[in-house]
């Protein structure tokens, strides 16, 4: 097997450098920062990168954006993030293709240097390995999704104009579309909402409720 090597920490570096050699994996490269981190890969080819996701020059995401980055021109590459951070919405994008080849792993959590090399072996081969506690914050995050993040640019426009109090043809006009399109927008927002007909609920007004509390809630 072969990798790179990237973390701002030397110790880190040096410390999976002398590991992945002693159980005869070969590193080809390491960085302590992500410039010229792509290019290496394309170049190199190596079965994984490990990488951090908070690296300089500003310390926030820069080893996310470079996995990403290699996920899409390298595709062949496994990356393995190996981080004391869990940053979801990178984590999803990360994931989110089901390629297989890739790895989620929390530095503070690999405590067995067996199980550390056994998932690094199975991103190498096209696997997976992701951290319990990642995959917990991820269904977490997914259960706190807004109904109104369902909504296209357009829905939630209409929802707006709705709570303006507009009618469907008030609404048409102030679009420029026909009464027929934004009876579907309507139709589409209050499915999307799960805004079931019910007798004692006017669902229109319910969906305008949504859209308030929404407002509220990013105030």
């Amino acid at each position: 097997m072969r990798v790179i090597l990237a973390d701002d920490s030397a110790l880190i570096r040096d410390g999976l450098a002398r590991l992945l050699h002693d159980e005869g994996i070969e590193v080809l490269d390491s960085f302590s920062d992500t410039v010229g981190l792509v290019e290496a890969v394309c170049d190199q080819a190596p079965d994984v990168l490990i990488v951090d996701i908070r690296m300089p020059p500003t310390f926030t995401t820069e080893g996310l954006e470079a996995a990403m980055e290699v996920r899409r021109r390298a595709p062949k590459t496994g990356v393995l993030v190996l981080s004391q951070h869990i940053e979801t919405t990178y984590a999803i994008d990360l994931l989110a293709d089901n390629a297989g080849g890739v790895g989620y792993l929390l530095k503070d959590r690999v405590t067995v240097i067996d199980e550390f090399l056994d998932a690094l072996r199975r991103v190498a081969g096209g696997g997976s390995a992701i951290d319990p506690e990642v995959v917990s914050r991820l269904l977490r995050r997914s259960r706190r999704t807004r109904p109104l993040d369902r909504l296209t640019e357009r829905e939630r426009e209409v929802l707006a104009l709705m709570a303006e109090g507009h009618s469907n043809a008030a609404i048409a006009e102030r679009l420029v579309v026909n009464q027929r399109t934004v009876e579907t927008h309507v139709g589409n927002i209050l499915t999307k909402l799960d805004l079931l007909p019910e007798p004692s609920i006017d669902r229109r007004v319910r969906a305008v409720m949504l859209w308030l509390e929404s407002d509220e809630d990013t105030a």
